[in-house]
């Protein structure tokens, strides 16, 4: 038998095996077509691990005719990617060669800003075609410049039914079930710990298949998934993976204010190898969405956390997460600032494009003016306690609220600052005339 580890022995070699991801693999989808055309753009693959994003590359290098290199951005530099880019150059010129060259980046996001510039000029002229892999936000690990020559395509986690069907496909197909009895009865923790990874599913099955003597029924119920996987709690979930569940269960333990479950699903991320990186920015996230007006100094210690980690590194970086992680669980919480953004948000897809009242739009030139723009608009710092009322929404809108403060102190001042202002804002309030 062999040792290779099953999701690596079932990684499909083709799209007619590809299991998930039907918006761009599917019939008719984008990805798709790129590959029966053989006319690759350059792109970015972002979504969690296990969902196959490494596969699709390497089904494209199957399946065109083109040169294809591979780079880690873990293990490489710029001189590496100097190395590949010249023999694409070479690649790109010889008459021997069909086709533009492929440059395939694993992790693309822990490329520094240098890495990523070294490949502008061959993206940019035709001389590669460019694929990139990240389990991160391209907005904000990838250059704009280059993010501008590569579209972005989203992979999302597997869903049910995929995790079923890859589950079949696996009993059904790896010589590493031969000689053993298959019973399948429960499937509810199994698809609950694999969270949308197709390789958390794969070496699960590893897992319970290492615990079993030889000839010994090969069974999945929900006690036996939980059993294996709190024996081995990194066995399947290690190598730097993005932790979708640990860092869940971190979030919500400082969004509940519990410190010392915070600074230990904080070590357990550490332990299995997280970018520090992700989690000081989920920090930034959460000191805003969870914490926010209740005490505004959240957000900007979380800002300065996330910094730090990127001037000290690692391992003294875990203790700024500590400190952030344990402050920002003992804070006051508040969600009034997500909750009127996402108000406000679906106000707008109400009421379309509402238009700017005359007195708030800016007049640089004269016909402008001559038109109203400007016109009447009262400069808040000409009145006493620089605050002057008038309306600065569309009149047709009603002046709606969309931010309710919420019940702790720093949100109770506000509220007062604000009644004191404007009474009641969605009845009082209108027109433009100082009231």
């Amino acid at each position: 038998m062999s040792y290779e580890p099953l999701a690596e022995r079932l990684r499909p070699k083709s799209l007619d095996d590809y299991i998930g991801q039907r918006h761009l693999v599917g019939p008719g989808a984008v990805i798709r077509r790129m590959i029966e055309s053989g006319n690759i753009s350059s792109f970015i693959l972002w979504g969690p691990p296990g969902v196959g994003k490494t596969t699709l590359a390497r089904i494209i290098a199957e399946q065109t005719q083109v040169p294809f290199y591979t780079l880690s951005a873990v293990t490489s530099g710029v001189k590496e990617v100097r190395e590949v880019l010249d023999r694409c150059r070479k690649d790109a010129t010889s008459v021997f060669v069909k086709g533009r060259p492929i440059l395939f980046i694993d992790e693309i996001h822990r490329f520094n800003k240098s890495q990523q510039d070294s490949l502008l000029g061959a993206v940019e002229n035709g001389t590669v075609t460019l694929i990139g892999a990240t389990t991160e936000n391209p907005s904000f690990e990838v250059i704009r410049p280059l993010l501008s020559r590569a579209q972005v395509y989203v992979l999302n986690p597997l869903d049910r039914d995929d995790l079923l069907q890859l589950l079949d496909h696996a009993l059904s197909t790896d010589k590493m079930f031969d000689g053993h009895e298959v019973r399948i009865e429960q499937t509810e923790a199994l698809l609950r710990f694999s969270g949308g990874d197709a390789r958390k599913l794969l070496n699960i099955l590893d897992l319970i298949m290492q615990s079993l003597q030889p000839g010994e029924p090969f069974v999945i119920t929900d006690d036996i998934v939980t059993d294996r996987l709190q024996q081995n709690p990194l066995a399947f979930d290690k190598d730097g993976e993005m932790h979708y569940d640990i860092i869940s269960a971190f979030i919500k333990s400082i969004r509940g204010s519990d410190p010392d479950a915070a600074v230990y699903w904080l070590a357990r991320l550490i332990a299995g190898g997280e970018d520090p990186k992700f989690i000081a920015r989920r920090l930034c996230i959460l000191a805003a969405e969870d914490i926010g007006l209740a005490n505004p100094n959240a957000l900007l210690l979380a800002n300065a956390t996330f910094d730090i980690i990127n001037k000290i590194g690692w391992p003294e970086g875990r203790i700024p997460l500590s400190e952030c992680a344990i402050y920002l669980a003992t804070s006051p919480k508040s969600n009034s600032a997500y909750l009127a953004i996402g108000a406000a948000q679906s106000l707008v897809v109400q009421t379309g494009n509402a238009a700017v009242p005359l007195h708030l739009r800016n007049a640089p030139t004269k016909l402008m003016k001559e038109l109203g723009y400007g016109e009447d608009y009262k400069y808040a710092h000409d009145f006493p306690g620089h605050f002057v009322r008038q309306e600065y929404m569309p009149a047709e809108l009603h002046h709606p609220q969309l931010w309710t403060p919420q019940d702790n102190p720093s949100e109770a001042r506000m509220a007062e600052r604000q009644q004191a202002r404007w009474g009641d804002i969605s009845t009082e309030v209108g027109g433009t005339e100082n009231q």
